[in-house]
């Protein structure tokens, strides 16, 4: 190595030269820090340079070990998840048409899914009381394991979710979705739009039909009632304006299936929550179907209009084979004489088992009368039952209906292997021996009586007719049913007193049928239609099985109904009101 290397190798890192060991601050700070002046150029050692290799070499095994480990260690795993993952074809889920009542207010919307557990729109249900039967729920859509679609539709499973399923679905839509191999979505777009289902206006006014079944809940708890159902119905075009069954349930407890404590408490009810009282469950109607008889009895001549009948409370008819044990036949109290009309609004049971059933020669003076009568007879009362549409389902889409049953030898032959006899008659004129109806049954009858003979099918679809078949009524014959309905109500001593107004005039006629062992409970029944003048509007109402000593009938809860009608929806009693005033309620 030459002597001048030597000298610099020396000068650089041990000598000292004089004039820098004269630099101090003050001369320091004239010097120019970002030319590097001033500045001692100290020399990278061997061990520095090692260390910055080594710690090269780590990292860059590290890498190494890595990208082996996922090329050649878990390369098949990891091109199986790139390869099926990388892009693929989903379905969007169409949003489920929302659902309003006759007034604007949604009854059932879409919501986002807030807990995230749902990637699609769920169902959102109003809190409004009493309608969850009419308004049903929905399944949703099902994913399996792998996060595909099984189930790719909501499915309605009751109510209008049910009946009008095809109107609300919509059309689902698809769209092509990209991810990396950890499948995390890295961009989506539709390919085919979806289509939302359609928008349904119910004809149900929401608050009425919660005013009802508040009405009926209370009186139920007060009474002893198990359950009861009631209906209001355009006689017209048989839209349905209320429609309620107590006790009800809240159907988005049912759409999300999360609340089981809850749900399985809906399952154990014996009041049978999730029942459509007055579509599905059929009841022993009691008087409600005297009108009925009354009309036939009209039609066929057994009786005038003027008729007059005595009521002492009993009618003792004897027992040909056993005369010391004759049969008695029981009126609900002395009813004295009557004609046709007193005895609807009375709502005496001696008077229709004579119409209904006829009155042999030897009781003929019981009743007040110069000859015997033949009355109707089971078979055209029968036939005449099954004129007004009892025994027949409405075709209801709501829920499943049952038809009931109208008493008459066959059955008694099929179901109790026995003759038919005149006792049996006489019960069937007065709704009792095994008579079933449902209450739209009999709000559909009642609506043919109103509207002069036009059987037409209850519905809730807001704008439509319901399907309709003429029954052919006499308008004479008819006035006569409809004045004694309004005496019912108006007529001391009617049975329907608590239904009277000063805004309206209704008539109606009352009903109580005992059943049960040893007829221990009652039902109690409220049937007819407003304004009695040009009749718009028929109702129903069941109170089902309370105790025989109750005192509180359905006529007196109709006529809270009523009362809410008049403070609330005073445009059904034809009382005109400002717009405003019915949508803030």
């Amino acid at each position: 190595m030459s002597k001048r290397h030597i000298n610099l190798r020396d000068r650089y890192t041990s000598n000292v030269e004089v004039e820098e060991v004269l630099l101090d601050a003050s001369n320091v700070s004239s010097l120019d820090s970002a030319r590097l002046e001033g500045k001692r150029e100290q020399p990278i050692t061997k061990l520095r340079v090692l260390s910055v290799g080594m710690l090269f070499l780590l990292i860059a095994s590290a890498f190494f070990f890595k990208i082996y480990l996922l090329q050649v260690v878990q390369g098949d795993k990891y091109a199986e998840i790139a390869k099926n993952n990388s892009v693929d074809k989903a379905l969007i889920i169409a949003e489920r048409g929302v659902v309003y009542d006759r007034y604007g207010e949604m009854m059932i919307w879409n919501e986002v899914d807030e807990s995230g557990e749902y990637d699609f729109p769920i169902r959102a249900y109003t809190d409004r009381a009493g309608i969850g039967q009419v308004l049903g729920y929905v399944s949703y859509p099902k994913k399996d394991n792998r996060g595909f679609f099984f189930r790719t539709d909501y499915l309605g499973r009751s109510g209008v979710e049910l009946a009008y399923d095809d109107f609300l679905k919509g059309q689902n839509g698809t769209k092509i979705v990209e991810v990396d191999a950890l499948s995390e979505v890295i961009s989506e777009f539709a390919v085919n739009s979806p289509t939302s289902g359609g928008e349904l206006d119910l004809s149900i006014d929401a608050a009425l039909s919660e005013a009802m079944y508040s009405i009926i809940a209370t009186s139920s708890a007060k009474a002893g009632f198990r359950s009861g159902a009631g209906a209001i119905m355009n006689v017209n075009t048989g839209e349905i304006l209320a429609l309620t069954s107590f006790p009800s349930y809240d159907p988005e407890v049912m759409a999300d299936g999360d609340d089981v404590d809850l749900i399985n408490e809906y399952n154990n009810d014996d009041r049978l929550p999730f029942l459509n009282k007055a579509i599905g469950g059929a009841y022993t109607p009691g008087s409600i179907v005297k009108p009925f008889v009354a009309y036939a009895a009209l039609e066929h001549g057994v009786v005038t209009a003027n008729t007059t009948i005595y009521s002492n409370g009993t009618l003792v008819i004897p027992n040909p084979y056993f005369p010391s044990q004759p049969s008695r036949f029981n009126d609900w109290r002395s009813q004295g004489s009557m004609t046709m009309r007193e005895a609807i609004a009375f709502s005496s049971n001696v008077y229709f088992y004579i119409i209904g059933g006829g009155l042999p020669e030897i009781a003929v003076p019981q009743a007040g009368l110069d000859a015997p009568l033949e009355g109707l007879g089971i078979t055209r009362m029968a036939a005449n039952y099954r004129r007004f549409g009892l025994g027949e389902i409405t075709g209801s889409p709501l829920a499943q209906e049952q038809a009931g049953v109208v008493p008459d030898p066959e059955w008694k032959r099929e179901v109790f292997d026995d003759d038919w006899r005149l006792g049996d008659t006489y019960f069937t004129s007065i709704g009792q021996f095994g008579f079933l109806v449902t209450p739209i049954q009999m709000l559909r009858a009642y609506g043919a009586l109103a509207n002069g003979g036009t059987l037409i099918n209850p519905h809730v679809f807001a704008g439509r007719t319901g399907e309709k078949r003429d029954i052919n009524l006499d308008a004479e014959k008819l006035q006569v049913i409809h004045e004694g309905m309004r005496k019912t109500v108006n007529m001391d001593r009617g049975t329907a007193r608590g239904l009277e107004r000063s805004d309206v005039a209704i008539a109606a006629k009352s009903g109580t049928a005992e059943i049960g062992a040893g007829n221990a409970f009652v039902n109690s029944w409220a049937a007819g239609f407003w304004p009695y003048e040009e009749p718009e509007y028929a109702f129903i109402l069941m109170m089902d099985q309370a105790p025989r000593a109750n005192r509180l009938g359905a006529t007196t809860i109709m006529g809270e109904v009523m009362e809410w009608i008049g403070e609330n929806r005073p445009e059904y009693f034809g009382i005109e009101v400002e717009e405003e005033i019915i949508n803030d309620q």
